[in-house]
């Protein structure tokens, strides 16, 4: 068997559908059909479990690509507050608890307007990292510079 801890989360064992390889490194482990093995655990998580841990709604968010500011905008929520849940600093809210499993179980069902929804959100957020970023240095060190 193989424990899965590449994923963040700490009771994922693989019975088959893996190899050990040698490379150039040393030992590495090849996994056969990532992508459905993704989705069986997502799929899983989506609908068994009363509340998802931290790391279980950081596998979901991560599956559909949003980062954590594409997910708290939809809250009116700073990225920091996702990470907080994602550390387990903090529980993570029953309302982005179902509307991350609704997001997921809609994308991987094929639903159109989740995913272009998912894909604007990844968009605004590519937009946001590719603006220019002008910083100034100031008495207290270098800061960003107001707009």
């Amino acid at each position: 068997m193989y424990h899965y801890k590449e994923i963040g989360l700490r009771n994922v064992w693989l019975a088959n559908g893996y190899r050990t390889i040698d490379t150039a490194y040393g030992k590495a482990t090849a996994i056969e059909d990532v992508e459905g093995l993704h989705q069986a655990i997502g799929g899983l998580l989506a609908t068994s479990k009363p509340r998802l841990t931290g790391a279980e709604f950081r596998f979901l968010r991560k599956e559909l690509s949003l980062s954590q500011a594409g997910f708290g905008g939809l809250f009116g929520l700073q990225a920091q507050t996702v990470a907080l849940w994602e550390r387990g600093k903090q529980r993570v809210p029953k309302l982005a608890d179902r509307m991350i499993r609704v997001l997921y179980l809609e994308s991987i069902g094929g639903n159109d307007k989740v995913n272009d929804l998912i894909k604007r959100l990844n968009d605004l957020d590519q937009q946001r990292l590719e603006r220019k970023q002008i910083f100034q240095e100031t008495a207290k060190g270098w800061m960003p510079k107001a707009a």
